[in-house]
This record gives C-alpha cells, structure tokens and sequence, in this order.
C-alpha cells in the first residue's frame, strides 16, 4: 500500500430526508463511502469520525491481500481485485492510475476536516501526476434523499483512449438478495429476483436505448424485503444510450452497486486538454421498495421543469385508424373525443411523406399531400374547436430507405462497414452527430411545429441500433455522440417552443431512464393496452417515475396486442392511475360504451390532482389472486385504493387488503367509487355502501378491508377522506 499521510482525513456528512451519506477522503487515495442509509441523526466531528471508523473494512487472513476498501471509482492499485472504476490506456501504458485528492469543495467552498451539512454539492478533485489524469467526482445529496455521483476524467498527457467509467456505492454485508428487471416488447420491466453472491452481476445495454429488456433500477436488499419492509438500497444510471448496471461482492464480503455509460471500443480517444464526463449514477435508500420509489418521484417533481398542470386526458389515434388517415373519419373521432371529455387528441403515424406503411417515409417530416392535400389544418382546426390540445406523432431519429432523405445522404445512417446492419421495423437509425444531417432533422421538425398549433409529440425510437458507427468515417464509433445529440435535440425544440410537451416512447417503454426524463414529459409505458399485462407494467415501472409520467390508455374491448377480451371498467380502472387516455376507435364505439367512458373520464378528472401528486403504496404481491395499490395525499387528508382479481381467489373469500399510507391517528370515511354496473361476479362485503362508513386510520392500515369477490379481471376502486 502506498504511504499514508500522518494528516487527518477530510469527512462530509450529508443529510436529507432520513438518509445520511458519510464520505471520507483520506491523504493518499480517492474517497471512500463509510454510510450510505439511514439517518445517523448530527454528529459532531469526534462521532463522525468514530462512525467511519466503525465502517471501515475488517482485518485480513493470511494469505490476503493487505488491501483498502473500494472508492467510488474502484482502483486496481488499492488492491482491489473486483471491477475497476476507470479502465483505459496510452497504448498499453497508464493503465493503473493511482488518484491523490487535491481538493474537496462543497457547496463551492473548499472543506478540510469535518463537515456536516443537508442537501449539497461535494466536488472532489484527484491527479496522478504520473499517469498525467485528472480525475473530478460530483456527490450530491438531493432533497428527496437521493444520492447522485458522477464522474470527470481529463487528459494531460499523450492521447488516452478510455474504455470505461464507472461509479459504485457501497452496501452492507446484509443485502444478500438482488432485484431488477428483464423484458422484450410487450413484457417489459419482469421483475426478477436472485442472491446475491460472490462475483458480479452485470447488466449490458447495447441497444443505443435504455432497452426494454433494461436492469431499469438495480437494487440490493434484505432477505425477504418487499413493498413495505426490508433495508433497500438501489442505483439507476441515469444514460439514454448504452450504459451497465452492476452488482459485485468480492470473498473478502466487500459489496458494491453501481454503473456508468458502456463505450464501444475506440469511442473516447482525448487528446490532449480534452475530457469525459459519465453520466449521474443515482442511489436511492429506503425500507422497503415503496420508500425507494417515493425518492425518485420526490426527485422528479422538485424538478423546475416538472409538469405541474393537470395531466390532459389523452386520445392517441393509433390503434383506431393505424395508417388509414380519412381525414372524415379523423374528423368524427375528434368530434367524439371532445364530447366525452378528452383534453387532447394525438395523430398518429402515416400523416407525412410515403407513409402510408411501415415500409417508407421516415426521414421526411413533410405532410403528406396525398392524404392530407390541404395540409392538417382541417384537423388541427377542428381539435381545437372541440376544446382539445393537438399532438403528434414522430420518429426523427429513424429513416427508411425508402424515403427522399435516404436517397438523398445514405451517409447519413449509422453502419459500421459498407454494408448496412440488418434492418428492424423497416428502418435504420439516422446519426444525429453530423451536424448537417442534425440541422437537417431539426429544421424539418421546427417548420411543422411552427406551421401548426402543436402541443405534444409522442417521440418514437422503434429499432435497436446495430454497429453503430460513424459511416463517412468508416464506422468509428458514435453512439454516445448520438446520446448526446438526441438530448440537444429535444432541448433544442423545448427552448424554441416552450409550451410543447414531448413524450418518451420507444417502441413502448424501451427508453425510460432520469437521463431522457430531463428533456421529456411524459412515456409511454408499453405498447401492449391490455389491462392485465397493465397492472404489472405500471406496478414496476413506478419504481421509478410517479404516476403523472406513464402514460396509460383505455384501449379496445379486445386488445390489439394480446387478443384478449376484458370489461371496459376493468380497462378503465387499469388506467386510472396514470396519466389517463384513450386508445380505441370511438367511431366504432355504441352511445352506452361512450357514456360510460365519459363517467370515468370525469371521474379521472375529480381525482387526478391526487393521483398526481400523491404518494404511492403498492401492496404485497399477490396473495390470493388479489392485488392492491393506492396513491395518499402528500398530508394525509385523502387517498385512492384499487383492488384486483387477477385469478380465481385461492381461498374461499378475498382477503383483507390493508390500506398503507394513511394516517393512523386520524379517522376517515371510505367510500367505492364506482362507474356503471358492478364488475363481473361483485359480491359486496359489509363495509361497501355508497354512503360509506367511517374508520380509524390504524385499523384501516393494520386490519385492511375485507376486498369485494370478483371474477378474474375486474377491478374496484376506493376513496378515503379524512373527517375533520
């Protein structure tokens, strides 16, 4: 081990919202992280260095390695044995840095010593003088209680291609399980839980996108924590592009959680003065899933960005006309959309260039003159008549060859040789790093958005990207220009449009991460409608996002991506949670079908103040066939609970469902909410009464609500109000 200085170690401790981070950076060497959870309460300087003291690694056996913790940025030099932080070389040579801190700065000011402060920027600058690196770290301890770091590495010497970049976060030897998520189109965010032991789990995303089969939250837990309990730690890598989540435990016991961008090979060379900056690797804590979700949705509505109006009711045209755009048809459905309460009506694909398939005309965001020959004016028109807000639908990052902008510069598509990669939906990845095929996609984009009255668009991005190289340049690498220049983009078309709202969608829910949630509103959580596989997809990926951010739509009677049939309560009570809207053919709708959809947009509408900004409780997984969720007022005053069947009830009655969230010291009164008739096979239980019945909030909490019997795939709602 290299010298240690006799001077004492610099010591941050951050805190907020229940958790603390304890950071020491000792002479000699990179930061080490002592605490990250709960709350140690203040410490005073001789505490807190007793606590790091208290975290510091055990002693070694003969035989080990007389080595040091792992930093943030693991270093093989410590000896670590495990992943290292940074990975890269000067052909084959400085391949080892050993980073000594010169400068630890917090909130802007240069700290020694012991520090204690709430939420706050730490700001960690390490050389190696031999090496000839520059090393700077970002700490931040959010409001929420989140932790975020994120990595600099600046080049001083010779040319340096760097490789990798990762940042990792201690956990204790307890968090012996993991939990994380698999998935494919239409099955995202499986979630999937296994041991964690000795080794690494390793979690690569390739796919120029977050991934539908994305790690998404990658989190380390006790042994059989769940919703409600369990010491949680968790990391998301906040990179819309190729990224990895990692988990690693060496034989010492020694676990970490962390991650960063995945660069191709020769991605980042820096030349001399020129440097690299990874992406924020998020850690949340909490007891129990729930409690790490609340500090993600607390993050994201701090936001200055966030949206804070009412979520409008959405109809998206897609799965009622496909590529047939009538503009008569189109016509009626707006006129019925606005009768039954929708706020906004989105057109989806088919309205520009050749597109009247899959096959032609990305690339050319022209309207189409022969579908719409007096442009969209008549439809945007008469959306607006009806009191809606008009949306579109886009997929600018994409082009067919079949199109005037691939024939015009096949330079512009991403390949790695001569030949192109093998295609996916018809279609290859534009590479937004040139400059003139960028100006070209965003002058497209501002002329329609500056013609027309546009208040949304639904962003698509339908195809992996496959060797994704630079093509004029013979193919280097450029998936993280890429990255960067889709986030300019959408930054870009924000600042010129202020009002526009831009949603997330790719291919349904493959790109959700904190990176595209800066520049968007809003995702699509799946392209799959169908209520049953919703209540898993929305379940999960509120892990991440709060309600008002995932987009959840009343589709069809029978769901055009599963072929199953479900009641339109079961549908609309699947939905209710999210951002609320429409994906069904009004026009083929009956009078009956739309009163009742108009009931539950109404009813959306009374309640989506408190869907949207409340805090979610998810209940156990299902016990008995039956599921329950609900969203409680940030005091209290309020909530919303749904129970679902999912299957038959393996008991001879529902259990009880206990109402998390609420306030035990207070009493409330409970009423159903309902629309229309009883779901299928409704049985009421005492308590259920329109006029409803007053309780205690500790024994809705701890005794629950015995759930009404229903038929597989029904849904019932609750409300609960706070009696003065």
């Amino acid at each position: 081990m290299r010298d240690q200085l006799a001077a004492a170690p610099t010591v941050l401790h951050l805190r907020s919202s229940g958790c603390s981070f304890l950071l020491e950076s000792a002479p000699g060497r990179l930061p080490l992280v002592r605490h990250w959870g709960a709350d140690l309460g203040p410490l005073d300087e001789s505490a807190a260095r007793a606590a790091c003291l208290a975290g510091a690694a055990g002693g070694r056996l003969p035989g080990e390695l007389d080595a040091g913790p792992a930093s943030l940025v693991p270093e093989p030099w410590t000896g670590w044995m495990g992943r290292p932080g940074l990975v890269g070389s000067r052909e084959g040579r400085d391949w080892s840095p050993a980073f000594t801190v010169s400068s630890v700065r917090l909130g802007g000011t240069e700290v020694t010593g012991y520090t204690e402060s709430g939420p706050a920027t730490a700001e960690i600058t390490a050389v190696d003088a031999e090496a000839r690196i520059r090393l700077g770290l970002n700490v931040e301890m959010l409001e929420s209680g989140l932790v975020r770091v994120r990595g600099r590495v600046e080049n001083e010497g010779a040319p340096f291609a760097l490789a990798e970049l990762s940042l990792y976060l201690p956990v204790p030897t307890r968090a012996t399980e993991l939990v994380d998520f698999a998935g494919r189109w239409g099955m995202e965010r499986q979630a999937q839980r296994l041991g964690f032991g000795v080794g690494s789990h390793v979690r690569e995303n390739r796919r120029g996108r977050t991934g539908l089969d994305s790690a998404y939250v990658l989190h380390a837990t006790e042994p059989g924590s769940d919703f409600a309990r369990g010491e949680t730690w968790a990391v998301h890598v906040a990179w819309s592009g190729n990224h990895r989540h990692v988990a690693e435990r060496d034989s010492t016991g020694v676990a970490l959680l962390g991650g960063g961008e995945l660069l191709l090979p020769g991605e980042i060379r820096l030349e001399t003065g020129e440097a690299y900056t990874g992406p924020w690797v998020y850690g949340a804590y909490g007891d129990g899933l729930d409690r790490v979700a609340h500090r993600f949705h607390d993050h994201l509505r701090a936001r200055p960005g966030h949206v804070a109006s009412p979520r409008p009711v959405t109809l998206n045209t897609w799965e009622a006309v496909y590529f047939e755009h009538d503009r008569d048809r189109l016509l009626e459905l707006a006129r019925l959309a606005g009768e039954i309460g929708i706020e906004r009506f989105v057109l989806d694909d088919g309205w520009f260039g050749a597109r009247r398939d899959s096959r032609a005309g990305l690339g050319d965001w022209t309207v189409s003159e022969d579908v719409w020959p007096d442009g969209l004016h008549p439809l945007v028109d008469a959306v607006h008549a009806h009191g809606m807000q008009f949306g579109l639908w886009v997929e600018p990052e994409m082009v067919n060859l079949d199109s005037d902008l691939a024939r015009a510069h096949p330079e512009w598509i991403m390949a790695a040789r001569t030949e192109l990669p093998v295609e996916q939906r018809s279609q290859h990845v534009l590479n937004l790093s040139i400059p003139a095929c960028y100006d070209a996609v965003l002058g497209q984009l501002l002329k329609v958005l500056g013609e027309y009255d546009i208040g949304y668009l639904k962003w698509d991005h339908n195809r992996d990207h496959v060797e994704a190289g630079l093509r004029p340049r013979g193919g280097i690498p450029s998936e993280h220009a890429q990255t960067r220049a889709v986030y300019r983009l959408l930054a870009e078309l924000r600042a010129a449009h202020p009002g526009l709202e831009i949603e997330s969608c790719a291919a349904g829910g493959g790109r959700i991460d904190l990176g595209i949630m800066e520049v968007t509103d809003r995702v699509w959580v799946s392209d799959v409608s169908d209520p049953l596989e919703r209540q898993r997809l929305m379940r999960w990926t509120g892990q991440l996002l709060p309600p008002e951010l995932m987009g959840a739509h009343v589709a069809s009677p029978r769901s055009h991506t599963t072929s199953r049939r479900h009641d339109l309560s079961f549908r609309a009570a699947s939905a209710f949670f999210g951002h609320f809207g429409v994906e069904w053919d009004l026009t083929a709708t009956t009078t009956e079908e739309r009163a009742e959809l108009a009931g539950w947009i109404a009813l959306h509408r009374a309640h989506r103040r408190l869907l949207h900004t409340g805090r979610v409780w998810r209940g156990p997984d299902p016990a008995a066939g039956i599921q329950s969720h609900g969203v409680v007022a940030q005091d209290g005053s309020e909530a919303l609970y749904a129970f679902t069947s999912l299957t038959w009830c393996a008991t001879g009655a529902p259990p009880h469902a206990r109402l998390s969230g609420l306030d035990p010291r207070a009493r409330y009164r409970v009423r159903p909410l309902t629309v229309g008739t009883p779901p299928a096979g409704f049985a009421a239980p005492p308590w259920w009464s329109e006029r409803g019945f007053d309780a205690p909030g500790s024994a809705l909490g701890r005794i629950g609500l015995q759930v009404p019997t229903l038929h597989p795939e029904q849904s019932v709602l609750v409300h609960v109000e706070r009696l003065a």
